[in-house]
Protein backbone atom coordinates (compact mmCIF):
# COMPACT_ATOMS: atom_id res chain seq x y z
CA UNK A 1 0.00 0.00 0.00
CA UNK A 2 1.39 3.24 -1.08
CA UNK A 3 2.52 5.80 1.91
CA UNK A 4 0.20 8.23 3.18
CA UNK A 5 -3.30 6.56 1.96
CA UNK A 6 -4.32 6.05 5.47
CA UNK A 7 -3.56 9.75 6.16
CA UNK A 8 -5.36 11.09 3.68
CA UNK A 9 -8.14 8.25 4.09
CA UNK A 10 -8.14 9.56 7.62
CA UNK A 11 -7.93 13.43 7.24
CA UNK A 12 -10.74 13.38 4.60
CA UNK A 13 -13.33 11.28 6.66
CA UNK A 14 -12.26 13.34 9.62
CA UNK A 15 -12.76 16.32 8.03
CA UNK A 16 -16.40 15.12 7.29
CA UNK A 17 -16.92 13.33 10.80
CA UNK A 18 -15.79 16.92 12.56
CA UNK A 19 -18.72 18.87 10.18
CA UNK A 20 -21.55 16.17 10.84
CA UNK A 21 -20.87 16.53 14.28
CA UNK A 22 -21.51 19.97 14.40
CA UNK A 23 -24.23 20.05 12.53
CA UNK A 24 -26.22 17.39 14.56
CA UNK A 25 -26.15 19.04 17.80
CA UNK A 26 -26.33 22.35 16.15
CA UNK A 27 -30.15 21.43 15.65
CA UNK A 28 -30.67 20.26 18.46
CA UNK A 29 -33.63 22.31 20.33
CA UNK A 30 -31.45 23.10 23.53
CA UNK A 31 -30.06 25.83 25.55
CA UNK A 32 -27.30 27.33 24.22
CA UNK A 33 -24.80 26.41 26.41
CA UNK A 34 -24.87 22.95 26.73
CA UNK A 35 -24.66 22.77 22.99
CA UNK A 36 -21.63 24.73 23.04
CA UNK A 37 -20.35 22.09 25.76
CA UNK A 38 -21.09 19.32 23.61
CA UNK A 39 -19.27 20.68 21.01
CA UNK A 40 -16.45 21.82 22.94
CA UNK A 41 -15.45 18.34 23.44
CA UNK A 42 -16.29 16.97 20.28
CA UNK A 43 -14.01 19.46 18.60
CA UNK A 44 -11.51 18.68 20.93
CA UNK A 45 -9.30 16.92 18.69
CA UNK A 46 -7.62 13.49 19.16
CA UNK A 47 -6.91 10.14 17.41
CA UNK A 48 -10.73 9.71 16.30
CA UNK A 49 -9.60 5.94 16.31
CA UNK A 50 -13.17 4.51 16.67
CA UNK A 51 -15.05 6.21 13.44
CA UNK A 52 -11.50 5.37 11.29
CA UNK A 53 -11.73 1.76 12.36
CA UNK A 54 -15.80 1.91 11.33
CA UNK A 55 -14.95 3.95 8.14
CA UNK A 56 -11.91 1.71 7.56
CA UNK A 57 -14.01 -1.87 7.80
CA UNK A 58 -16.84 -0.78 5.71
CA UNK A 59 -13.64 -0.21 3.42
CA UNK A 60 -12.48 -3.93 3.94
CA UNK A 61 -15.93 -4.77 2.83
CA UNK A 62 -15.75 -2.48 -0.69
CA UNK A 63 -18.34 -0.44 0.54
CA UNK A 64 -18.23 3.86 0.64
CA UNK A 65 -17.12 4.76 4.31
CA UNK A 66 -19.26 7.18 4.08
CA UNK A 67 -22.81 5.53 4.48
CA UNK A 68 -21.69 4.73 8.00
CA UNK A 69 -21.23 8.09 8.87
CA UNK A 70 -24.37 8.37 11.60
CA UNK A 71 -22.90 5.37 13.34
CA UNK A 72 -19.32 6.75 13.31
CA UNK A 73 -20.88 10.25 15.27
CA UNK A 74 -22.93 7.89 17.33
CA UNK A 75 -19.54 6.15 18.38
CA UNK A 76 -17.40 9.46 18.72
CA UNK A 77 -20.56 10.84 20.94
CA UNK A 78 -20.27 8.05 23.20
CA UNK A 79 -16.54 8.35 23.50
CA UNK A 80 -16.43 11.89 24.02
CA UNK A 81 -18.96 11.65 26.86
CA UNK A 82 -17.18 9.35 28.81
CA UNK A 83 -14.04 11.41 28.16
CA UNK A 84 -16.05 14.44 29.88
CA UNK A 85 -17.08 12.56 32.67
CA UNK A 86 -13.46 10.37 33.09
CA UNK A 87 -11.54 13.85 33.37
CA UNK A 88 -14.32 15.14 36.36
CA UNK A 89 -12.85 15.85 40.16
CA UNK A 90 -15.16 13.06 41.28
CA UNK A 91 -13.35 10.41 38.94
CA UNK A 92 -9.79 11.20 37.43
CA UNK A 93 -10.00 15.09 38.17
CA UNK A 94 -7.79 15.56 35.11
CA UNK A 95 -7.81 19.94 34.57
CA UNK A 96 -6.31 19.10 30.66
CA UNK A 97 -8.05 16.80 27.87
CA UNK A 98 -5.91 17.10 24.47
CA UNK A 99 -4.14 20.02 25.68
CA UNK A 100 -7.16 22.11 26.49
CA UNK A 101 -8.67 22.53 29.38
CA UNK A 102 -11.31 20.15 30.00
CA UNK A 103 -15.10 20.30 30.13
CA UNK A 104 -15.84 21.06 33.32
CA UNK A 105 -12.72 23.61 33.66
CA UNK A 106 -14.63 25.99 31.13
CA UNK A 107 -18.18 25.05 31.90
CA UNK A 108 -18.42 24.12 35.40
CA UNK A 109 -19.25 20.77 36.99
CA UNK A 110 -23.14 20.69 36.53
CA UNK A 111 -22.92 21.32 32.34
CA UNK A 112 -19.70 19.17 32.16
CA UNK A 113 -22.31 16.55 33.94
CA UNK A 114 -24.98 16.86 31.56
CA UNK A 115 -23.26 17.30 28.20
CA UNK A 116 -21.81 14.11 28.53
CA UNK A 117 -25.54 12.93 29.29
CA UNK A 118 -26.80 14.38 26.19
CA UNK A 119 -24.08 13.29 24.10
CA UNK A 120 -24.59 9.85 25.34
CA UNK A 121 -28.54 10.09 24.76
CA UNK A 122 -28.35 11.50 21.19
CA UNK A 123 -26.15 9.10 20.21
CA UNK A 124 -28.69 6.27 20.37
CA UNK A 125 -30.98 8.94 18.22
CA UNK A 126 -28.24 9.59 15.60
CA UNK A 127 -27.42 5.74 14.99
CA UNK A 128 -30.65 5.41 13.66
CA UNK A 129 -29.93 7.86 10.98
CA UNK A 130 -28.37 5.39 8.84
CA UNK A 131 -30.76 4.80 5.91
CA UNK A 132 -32.86 2.46 5.65
CA UNK A 133 -31.50 1.69 1.91
CA UNK A 134 -28.48 0.74 3.18
CA UNK A 135 -29.39 -1.23 6.88
CA UNK A 136 -32.46 -3.27 7.02
CA UNK A 137 -34.08 -2.54 10.39
CA UNK A 138 -33.48 -5.70 11.74
CA UNK A 139 -29.60 -4.64 11.59
CA UNK A 140 -30.57 -0.99 13.30
CA UNK A 141 -31.48 -2.84 16.17
CA UNK A 142 -28.58 -5.49 16.77
CA UNK A 143 -26.11 -1.97 16.14
CA UNK A 144 -28.49 -0.40 18.93
CA UNK A 145 -27.82 -3.45 21.32
CA UNK A 146 -24.90 -4.15 20.74
CA UNK A 147 -23.54 0.10 21.14
CA UNK A 148 -25.27 -0.29 24.58
CA UNK A 149 -24.18 -3.22 25.99
CA UNK A 150 -20.21 -1.31 24.70
CA UNK A 151 -21.09 1.92 26.21
CA UNK A 152 -23.28 0.59 29.55
CA UNK A 153 -22.39 -1.73 32.41
CA UNK A 154 -20.88 -4.22 31.00
CA UNK A 155 -18.54 -2.69 28.59
CA UNK A 156 -16.96 1.13 29.25
CA UNK A 157 -19.36 1.88 32.44
CA UNK A 158 -18.34 -1.70 34.06
CA UNK A 159 -14.61 -1.19 33.16
CA UNK A 160 -14.41 2.29 34.61
CA UNK A 161 -16.12 1.14 38.31
CA UNK A 162 -13.44 -1.74 37.94
CA UNK A 163 -10.67 0.98 37.40
CA UNK A 164 -12.08 3.11 40.37
CA UNK A 165 -11.91 -0.04 42.38
CA UNK A 166 -8.99 -0.69 41.79
CA UNK A 167 -6.96 2.60 42.90
CA UNK A 168 -4.51 1.98 45.93
CA UNK A 169 -4.58 -1.85 44.99
CA UNK A 170 -1.85 -3.75 43.33
CA UNK A 171 -4.30 -5.78 40.60
CA UNK A 172 -3.30 -9.31 39.20
CA UNK A 173 -2.57 -9.30 35.11
CA UNK A 174 -6.29 -10.95 34.67
CA UNK A 175 -7.77 -7.88 36.54
CA UNK A 176 -6.16 -4.88 35.20
CA UNK A 177 -6.89 -7.08 31.62
CA UNK A 178 -10.90 -6.98 32.08
CA UNK A 179 -10.54 -3.18 33.36
CA UNK A 180 -8.98 -2.41 29.94
CA UNK A 181 -10.93 -4.67 27.94
CA UNK A 182 -14.38 -3.33 29.58
CA UNK A 183 -13.10 0.20 29.59
CA UNK A 184 -10.83 0.78 26.38
CA UNK A 185 -11.39 -1.99 24.22
CA UNK A 186 -15.24 -2.79 24.31
CA UNK A 187 -16.22 0.54 22.74
CA UNK A 188 -13.13 0.08 19.69
CA UNK A 189 -14.44 -3.30 19.47
CA UNK A 190 -18.01 -2.40 18.56
CA UNK A 191 -16.34 0.33 15.83
CA UNK A 192 -15.66 -2.77 13.80
CA UNK A 193 -18.12 -5.19 14.58
CA UNK A 194 -20.78 -2.12 13.83
CA UNK A 195 -18.74 -2.09 10.51
CA UNK A 196 -18.89 -5.64 9.57
CA UNK A 197 -23.10 -5.63 10.73
CA UNK A 198 -23.94 -2.71 8.24
CA UNK A 199 -21.75 -5.02 5.60
CA UNK A 200 -23.86 -7.97 6.41
CA UNK A 201 -20.88 -10.09 7.39
CA UNK A 202 -21.42 -13.69 7.51
CA UNK A 203 -20.41 -15.50 11.01
CA UNK A 204 -16.80 -16.42 10.05
CA UNK A 205 -15.86 -13.25 9.17
CA UNK A 206 -17.71 -11.49 11.99
CA UNK A 207 -16.14 -13.44 14.70
CA UNK A 208 -12.24 -13.21 13.12
CA UNK A 209 -13.06 -9.05 12.97
CA UNK A 210 -14.55 -9.23 16.32
CA UNK A 211 -11.31 -10.93 17.66
CA UNK A 212 -8.84 -8.78 15.96
CA UNK A 213 -10.51 -5.66 17.81
CA UNK A 214 -10.26 -6.98 20.82
CA UNK A 215 -6.46 -7.27 20.56
CA UNK A 216 -6.48 -4.28 19.18
CA UNK A 217 -7.98 -3.01 21.79
CA UNK A 218 -5.54 -4.39 24.21
CA UNK A 219 -2.71 -2.86 22.48
CA UNK A 220 -3.88 0.16 22.47
CA UNK A 221 -4.33 0.33 26.03
CA UNK A 222 -0.85 -1.17 26.53
CA UNK A 223 0.18 1.97 24.65
CA UNK A 224 -1.60 4.04 26.89
CA UNK A 225 -0.44 2.90 29.72
CA UNK A 226 3.76 3.30 28.51
CA UNK A 227 2.70 6.28 27.35
CA UNK A 228 2.02 7.34 30.57
CA UNK A 229 4.90 6.71 31.78
CA UNK A 230 7.27 7.69 28.85
CA UNK A 231 5.31 9.91 26.68
CA UNK A 232 5.49 13.36 25.74
CA UNK A 233 3.03 15.92 27.62
CA UNK A 234 2.74 18.15 25.22
CA UNK A 235 1.80 15.36 22.52
CA UNK A 236 -0.48 13.12 24.53
CA UNK A 237 -2.16 16.61 25.85
CA UNK A 238 -2.31 15.62 29.26
CA UNK A 239 0.05 15.50 32.17
CA UNK A 240 2.47 12.14 32.11
CA UNK A 241 2.37 9.86 35.39
CA UNK A 242 -1.60 10.70 35.99
CA UNK A 243 -1.77 6.74 36.63
CA UNK A 244 1.16 7.00 39.18
CA UNK A 245 -0.73 9.96 41.16
CA UNK A 246 -3.70 8.52 41.01
CA UNK A 247 -2.17 4.91 42.16
CA UNK A 248 -3.85 3.06 39.07
CA UNK A 249 -1.69 -0.20 38.25
CA UNK A 250 -0.61 -0.26 34.69
CA UNK A 251 1.23 -3.12 32.54
CA UNK A 252 4.48 -1.42 33.04
CA UNK A 253 4.06 -1.06 36.73
CA UNK A 254 3.26 -5.43 36.79
CA UNK A 255 5.06 -6.60 34.03
CA UNK A 256 8.12 -3.53 33.71
CA UNK A 257 8.67 -0.99 30.87
CA UNK A 258 10.25 -3.98 28.57
CA UNK A 259 7.52 -6.66 29.47
CA UNK A 260 4.73 -4.49 28.33
CA UNK A 261 6.41 -3.38 25.29
CA UNK A 262 6.99 -7.50 24.64
CA UNK A 263 3.49 -7.66 25.32
CA UNK A 264 1.79 -4.96 23.18
CA UNK A 265 4.10 -6.49 20.44
CA UNK A 266 2.35 -9.97 20.89
CA UNK A 267 -1.28 -8.18 20.89
CA UNK A 268 -0.16 -6.48 17.83
CA UNK A 269 0.76 -9.74 16.15
CA UNK A 270 -2.46 -11.44 17.40
CA UNK A 271 -4.61 -8.40 15.90
CA UNK A 272 -3.11 -9.20 12.22
CA UNK A 273 -3.25 -13.04 12.44
CA UNK A 274 -6.95 -12.76 12.96
CA UNK A 275 -7.34 -9.76 10.27
CA UNK A 276 -4.78 -11.70 7.83
CA UNK A 277 -7.72 -14.69 8.62
CA UNK A 278 -10.61 -12.28 6.92
CA UNK A 279 -9.33 -12.46 3.44
CA UNK A 280 -10.58 -9.08 2.86
CA UNK A 281 -9.17 -6.05 1.77
CA UNK A 282 -7.60 -4.79 5.08
CA UNK A 283 -4.80 -2.54 3.81
CA UNK A 284 -6.62 0.68 6.09
CA UNK A 285 -6.75 -2.05 9.19
CA UNK A 286 -3.46 -3.28 9.05
CA UNK A 287 -2.18 0.30 8.35
CA UNK A 288 -4.23 1.47 11.45
CA UNK A 289 -3.01 -1.83 13.25
CA UNK A 290 0.47 -0.65 12.95
CA UNK A 291 -0.62 3.35 14.31
CA UNK A 292 -1.77 1.78 17.58
CA UNK A 293 1.09 0.38 18.05
CA UNK A 294 3.73 3.41 17.47
CA UNK A 295 1.44 6.63 18.68
CA UNK A 296 3.36 8.83 20.41
CA UNK A 297 -0.06 10.57 21.57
Amino acid sequence: MEAGILETFSKQYQQQLIRELRVLVEKLDAPSVIKDSMIYSLEAGGKRIRPLLLFATLDAFGIDPIKGLPAACAIEMIHTYSLIHDDLPSMDNDDLRRGKPTNHKVFGEAIAILAGDALLTYSFEVINLLSDHFVSPSAKINLVIEMAKAAGAEGMVGGQVADMEGENKVLSLDELEYIHIHKTGKLLKFSVVAGAIMAEANPRILQDLSAFAHHLGLAFQIQDDILDLVGNQQKIGKPVGSDTVNQKSTYPQLLSLEGARAALQNQIKLSKEYLKKTDLNTALLYEITDLVASRDH
